[in-house]
């Protein structure tokens, strides 16, 4: 059989397949999630008691143990530039460059704090639809 009738031959049968099917992935896509949330319950331990303050505007300092705020930190950039502070990671003075650059990076991490502090609250509500949806797997598995 070639690749493109293969393809078809899954999608056919994959379009076909039992709502169990469907209940499976759902289960194994919450699986998934719950997974990743534990996992940032131990890596981001340290982080997890400022998630109140981590909604996008501040980020979690892992060597400091202390949440920055991006104004703040942009403004220290600046300075950085301005005064042209050694910068040990590039073993120059700070440039303009580097400045936008790390102001990209604590963005993004901003971004990753505040998802990793809802993805682990939101883990009681996903063991919990776990378990609807397993109960409900089952059930349907005996009528069958």
């Amino acid at each position: 059989m070639n690749r493109p009738a293969a393809a078809v031959a899954v999608a056919a049968c994959l379009l076909s397949a039992p709502p169990l099917y469907a209940q499976n992935a759902a289960i194994d896509e919450l699986k998934g999630k719950i997974f990743d949330a534990r996992m940032a319950q131990q890596t981001f331990a340290n982080g997890l008691k400022y998630c109140n303050e981590l909604r996008g505007k501040s980020f979690y300092y892992q060597l400091r143990n202390r949440i920055l705020n991006l104004e703040e930190y942009f403004h220290s950039l600046e300075n950085l530039v301005k005064a042209q502070v050694f910068n040990p990671e590039k073993r120059r003075p700070w440039s303009l460059e580097d400045a936008k650059q790390r102001w990209e990076e604590v963005k993004r991490q901003a971004q990753v704090d505040k998802e990793k502090c809802e993805l682990v609250q939101s883990l009681p509500e996903l063991e919990k639809r776990l378990e609807e949806l397993q109960k409900a797997s089952a059930a349907s598995e005996q009528k069958e």
